[in-house]
């Protein structure tokens, strides 16, 4: 491969440097004579073929483990986009090494063995072959940070070529379909897919009583913070414990409610959920056409960025991002030379008074010392009348125009009643924990009126929720932990940031969370890096180290 010219200032790679030293610490030891582990009724998938999985790369997995995984290692595992470009740029390593070292380490760890995962659920057939080629592309200069030639997982609900898209469930296990809108601008970026990660099946709006990543074609996705002992958060699963246990760069995850903000905290990751209609939507099957957006989950603020901006592009298709029309943004410049000091003196952040949690109290501390103002905040009374119907109501009319607009012609299904009826055939493998949301889904109904005025009052409750104290004290943001207000974020489509703010006394990963008013994106990003950057709290699992 021809070296390559990476436009990087001094002061940059010194940083990220700094940054890459704070995250290959090993999560601390804990005391586990207390801890249960959960009893699922599935584990492994009974769906998903192993060998078909990997037909395509046995071989070169092998001779590279055997030849080059260990001393590849230390310029990929836990390092950030800027750093493993600049190894590429050196000469040290190459586009097709770095997806290998990934898919090395999901063959290592992912399935059948002690410390499986169950995380990804699909693999990219030509993703070698696509690497490869970009590595005969001589360019003059690339910019670090680009996302060119990074391996990325998708959430089995996004479409992509060469993979099925299933959201988990045996009845799409046929899917395949072109590219999603989002998927193209990555590839448009040179981004390479990977492949596809487990889910909670149909996100997490399916069965009801079952656990958090469970899918049929799946099976059930583990914590790598506690295999069997902490919950994986959903309904993007596959997508928060694959960067947690370094299987991709990046990945992309989608949330109606909670779906990112929940397993990127649950696995000590950052995951952002945009504004809805920032990021295309058109081409992931879908929950809620009102609330639903893709988004970015990395183990870095930077790699979020970076993520973000290579999906950002305006859909025609999709009606939300039509008329919100966001402006064009960079997300990535302001972070470059971010003195987060400097930065968090000008910052008015608002807490959530009555959260008892130790680590939430240390992260406004960790604010508040490095200069932000923090403002004590009492949680507004106010709910969110019907908010399951909205989800309801959508998923009758949203999942029938995927299947119609973007799904394979091989589908035997058009609508959720012909969906409910196959399940039936087979519940043990298709839905072992019952369908019980599908029915409710079933038997909603609403007419054209009564449906806008559920979501009017959802949305106007959801936006007087942050609104009136962000005004009333003039912040910036509010801080709430893990997926806590996501309801109020969703109906009020403002977007959310969750960064990770240290470990319980068992283990369990917790997420400072970020929230602020619509296309808030850019700023919330700048607040993420801040806080990353003065409390480095993210640490490798101890037992994904190798």
């Amino acid at each position: 491969m021809k070296k390559k010219i990476l436009v990087c200032t001094l002061f940059i790679l010194l940083s990220c440097k700094k940054e890459s030293n704070s995250n290959t610490q090993e999560s601390p030891e804990i005391e586990t004579d207390s801890i249960q582990e959960r009893e699922y009724a599935v584990l492994d998938s009974k769906v998903l073929d192993t060998s078909v999985l990997w037909k395509s790369f046995n071989f070169e997995v092998k001779t590279f483990i055997e030849t080059k995984y260990d001393k590849l290692k230390p310029l990929i595992f836990e390092k950030t986009i800027p750093e493993i470009q600049q190894a590429v740029a050196d000469g040290k390593l190459t586009y097709e090494e770095l997806t290998l070292f990934y898919l090395s380490r999901i063959k290592k760890y992912d399935r059948n063995n002690d410390l499986s995962l169950n995380s990804v659920i699909a693999l990219n057939p030509k993703v070698l072959d696509e690497a490869r080629q970009l590595d005969t592309i001589e360019i003059e200069a690339i910019d670090c940070y680009s996302i060119y030639g990074m391996p990325v997982l998708l959430k089995d609900n996004i479409n992509a070529a060469d993979m099925p898209t299933t959201a988990g469930a045996v009845v799409f296990e046929n899917n395949t379909t072109g590219d999603a809108f989002i998927t193209q601008k990555l590839k448009e970026n040179g981004a390479l897919i990977l492949g596809k990660a487990n889910l909670s099946e149909w996100a997490y709006f399916f069965c009801g009583d079952c656990p958090s990543g469970y899918s049929a074609v799946g099976g059930q996705t583990l914590n790598p913070y506690g295999r069997k002992i902490h919950d994986t958060g959903g309904s993007s699963s596959g997508s928060g414990v694959s960067m947690a246990a370094n299987f991709a760069v990046a990945a992309v995850g989608s949330e109606t409610s909670g779906s990112i903000l929940s397993p990127s905290s649950s696995n000590s990751v950052v995951g952002l959920k945009p504004t809805i209609g920032l990021l295309s939507r058109g081409g992931i099957v879908p929950i809620s056409s009102t609330l639903d957006t893709p988004g970015p989950m990395t183990r870095s603020v930077i790699d979020n960025a970076i993520m973000l901006q290579a999906m950002t592009g305006l859909d025609s298709e999709d009606e939300k991002a039509v008329s919100l029309n966001a402006p064009q943004t960079n997300y990535i410049n302001a972070l470059k030379n971010l003195d987060p000091e400097r930065f968090l003196k000008e910052k008015r952040l608002g807490y959530y008074k009555g959260y008892e949690d130790t680590l939430y109290v240390q992260a406004v501390q960790a604010l508040e010392e490095a200069g932000a103002t923090l403002i004590e905040l009492t949680r507004p009374e106010i709910d969110l009348p019907q908010f399951v119907r909205v989800l309801n109501l959508d998923m009758k009319v949203d999942l029938p125009a995927y299947i119609s607009k973007y799904g394979s012609e091989k589908l035997s299904v058009n609508d959720l009643d012909e969906i409910t009826v196959y399940n039936k055939e087979d519940s043990l493998i298709r839905m072992p924990y019952g369908q019980k949301l599908l029915y409710g889904v079933l038997a909603d109904s609403a007419s054209a009126e009564e449906f806008t005025a559920i979501k009017d009052t959802l949305e106007r409750n959801g936006r007087r929720f942050f609104d009136e104290p962000i005004k009333a004290n003039n912040l910036d943001a509010v801080l709430s932990i893990n997926n806590y207000m996501a309801g109020y974020a969703a109906v009020a489509k403002y977007p959310a940031i969750t960064v990770p703010m240290g470990y319980q006394k068992d283990n369990r990963p917790m997420g400072l969370t970020f929230i602020a008013p619509t296309l808030s994106e850019a700023q919330l990003l700048e607040l993420a890096f801040a806080y990353e950057t003065i409390s480095k709290k993210r640490k490798t699992p101890a037992d994904f180290k190798e």
